[in-house]
Order: C-alpha cells, then sequence, then structure tokens
C-alpha cells in the first residue's frame, strides 16, 4: 500500500471501516458522527434487502443472531457481482461455506436459506413459458414433454417448506423433501411437493434425451422393480396433467 496514491489509500481504509468498524479503525480525520451515517446506511441496505429475501429466516432468528450472521457476512465476503439484486445470491454462495460454523442451533439454516433464494431467482429471472417449438395441447404420454425453463426441482434433507417460527425440526425428515419451485405464465410464484417417482420423471425429461413420457415412465418402472408398469405410466400420465396445468411442464416437442 506505500505505493498506492492517497486517494486510493483513503478510499480502501474508509470501506475498510464501513465494512469492519469493529476491527478496521476510520479515517482520522473524518468525524465519527458523519462516519457513523455511512456505517448505518450502507449495513442497513444490504440487511433490509437480506431481510426481505429471507423473511422466514428472519423471523426465526433471534435478533442478535440475525445481526451477528448479517454482520459476518458483510465483513468476510467479496461479492463477485456490483447488482443489488445478486446481494441474496452472494450470502448464500458465503453461507454454503461457513454454514458449519452457524447451525448448530438452526440446522436447517442452509437449506431454508436456499428454498427462499429459489423464490427469489426465479422471480426475476429472464427465462420464459413461451418458447418455439412447443404444442402446448399435445399428448403428453405419447409426446416428448418438455420442462419449463422457470421450474426448479429441489431435493433438501429438511421440510423447508414447512418451517415457520413454530415449526423448527431438530433432525432431518426421515425420507428427503421433493419440491418444485416455479413460476406459470401470469408470473405467479408456486411450489409443489413431489414423490420421488415425479423427481425421477422431471430429471429424465430435463436430461432431453427425445423420449416420450410413456417411455421414460416404463423406464422408471424398470428402475424401481415395479410388479406392475401401467400402474405408473397411468399415475405419471395424471402426474403430468397436473404439472401441466401449473405451467411445470409446457406442452410436448412439435414434430
Amino acid at each position: 500500500m506505500a505505493s498506492t496514491p492517497d486517494f486510493i489509500r483513503r478510499q480502501y481504509e474508509f470501506a475498510a471501516h464501513i465494512r469492519d468498524p469493529e476491527h478496521q479503525p476510520a479515517p482520522a480525520d473524518v468525524e465519527d458522527r458523519r462516519m457513523s451515517v455511512y456505517r448505518e446506511l450502507f449495513y442497513n441496505n444490504v440487511e433490509g434487502f437480506l431481510s426481505n429475501t429471507f423473511p422466514v429466516l428472519r423471523a426465526i432468528l433471534e435478533d442478535a443472531h440475525w445481526h451477528a450472521l448479517v454482520r459476518d457476512f458483510y465483513s468476510q465476503h467479496h461479492s463477485q457481482t456490483p447488482l443489488f439484486l445478486e446481494i441474496p445470491r452472494e450470502f448464500l454462495v458465503w453461507l454454503e461455506q461457513v454454514h458449519s460454523h452457524y447451525d448448530a442451533d438452526v440446522p436447517f439454516l442452509y437449506e431454508l436459506a436456499h428454498y427462499e433464494w429459489v423464490e427469489l431467482a426465479l422471480s426475476i429471472s429472464e427465462a420464459s413459458c413461451e418458447e418455439d417449438g412447443i404444442n402446448p395441447t399435445g399428448d403428453l404420454l405419447s409426446g416428448i414433454p418438455v420442462l419449463s425453463p422457470l421450474a426448479w426441482y429441489l431435493s433438501y434433507r429438511f421440510p423447508v417448506h414447512e418451517i415457520s417460527p413454530d415449526n423448527q425440526p431438530r433432525h432431518p425428515g426421515d425420507a428427503v423433501t421433493n419440491l418444485v419451485v416455479y413460476r406459470d405464465r401470469n408470473d405467479d410464484m408456486g411450489f409443489l411437493l413431489i414423490n420421488p417417482v415425479t423427481r425421477r420423471l422431471l430429471e429424465l425429461i430435463d436430461a432431453g434425451n427425445d423420449q416420450s413420457a410413456e417411455q421414460l415412465l416404463h423406464r422408471i418402472a424398470k428402475e424401481i422393480s415395479h410388479p406392475q408398469p401401467a400402474v405408473v405410466v397411468n399415475s405419471g400420465f395424471e402426474t403430468l396433467e397436473e404439472l401441466a396445468r401449473k405451467d411445470i411442464i409446457l406442452g410436448v416437442k412439435r414434430q
């Protein structure tokens, strides 16, 4: 820093103090009353945006716990983007790396944060349900189904969709929680709890192997050694109809 121009050195000192006022001294010639305005303004902006993105997590954590978490992120993490809307994603990146240090009392900390972030990510995504080459009224069983780019299938150890201040599980569920979080053609957000067979079907559709839904369902029936493949196919068809009604499946590929 000895060869750094004075005005840049001062900017670094100013920024370092704003990020971590407990450990980084303020510039010597700046009145503390003025520095406090910047300290509060910058921190409150970040904390407020995180509170809005992670409302359940914020409601669960006591004030001291929440602000300690945000302060640590604010002082430790070096974001890779200047975009304000990307702050929650940066928070999630940081939390993935350090959550084991914080989640002794909140074992679902990272998974809940991820689930809440997904809603923001989908709400601001520039992807669209309106895509060329799709027949929205085609036969869902004999056709090649198309998964919406605005539908994300997710698996969690904890039932994150049920967590609230009054429901905080101490241990993972007996089974994995499989969910689809989606944005439909009206830009409304929703989520759907799905079983492992449906998740596997969405995986295969997403893989883009150009097989019909019927072929994929027969493949799944074989994978799980189901004694009656027709049952899997019929149940899968009903599921596809529900997924299509919610714009999770957009239709089938045009031939």
